[in-house]
């Protein structure tokens, strides 16, 4: 039997309105990018963001509950999205993890936005009470362990040397990514923060591997 026209309608207009809360929600976290990155947290206000979404107030605290829950939706979209493009598969070697590393960056190079925001977040949770320091917390203990998991199955089959800390390495390049993005931001254009990442990763292989292995041409 034919579903009747109204139900039909009514399922239409379902999905319709789904896809306009999705497209309202995306809005909102980019306002919220722009506004964290000019302000950060406690600056921003929720009223600012909803008017520049074109909403009030109100119709933003249907999306989300409350400033807090904004900033940690617009943290882990970002982390979702960077995970999914350059970190879906285990890397399977230490030079590859860089190449993918400078992937990265590259990506990074193309959101000014995204980039100040994230470094006037990290300068803020250092506060252990801001919303976003257990974030922060667990994004640099898995970042860590990610990378130092790659490291430690290359010393394992051979291509980094023998006792090579790993931990160390993988912190060691996760402070260096963080310093030089917060070099670009203050000198976008006179800055290359690609270009520099890719001589340390390079510089850096070159010294760790068995057998002075760099960055392949074009990563």
């Amino acid at each position: 039997m034919e579903p009747k026209e109204s139900t039909r309608t009514g399922k239409a207009a379902g999905r319709g309105s789904y896809a306009v809360g999705d497209e309202r929600r995306s809005r909102i976290l980019d306002a919220a990018v722009e506004h964290f990155a000019q302000w950060g947290f406690h600056a921003s206000s929720l009223a600012r963001i909803a008017k520049d979404v074109g909403i009030t107030q109100g119709g933003l605290l249907h999306h989300f509950r409350s400033k807090e829950d904004l900033l940690v939706q617009v943290l882990e979209r970002t982390e979702r999205q960077d995970k999914e493009r350059f970190f879906a598969e285990e890397s399977g070697t230490a030079v590859q993890c860089y190449a993918n590393l400078v992937r990265l960056h590259e990506h990074n190079a193309a959101r000014l936005g995204r980039t100040r925001m994230f470094n006037v977040l990290l300068a803020e949770a250092g506060d252990v009470g801001h919303p976003a320091h257990a974030y922060f917390v667990r994004r640099y203990a898995e970042l860590v362990e990610v990378m130092s998991a790659a490291f430690r199955h290359a010393v394992q089959s051979g291509e980094l040397r023998p006792g090579t800390d790993v931990v160390a390495l993988a912190e060691e390049t996760a402070a260096v990514m963080d310093g030089l993005q917060l070099q670009w931001v203050l000198d976008p254009k006179g800055f290359d923060m690609v270009g520099r990442f890719r001589q340390y990763a390079d510089r850096l292989l070159r010294a760790v591997t068995v057998e002075g292995i760099g960055l392949p041409d074009g990563s």
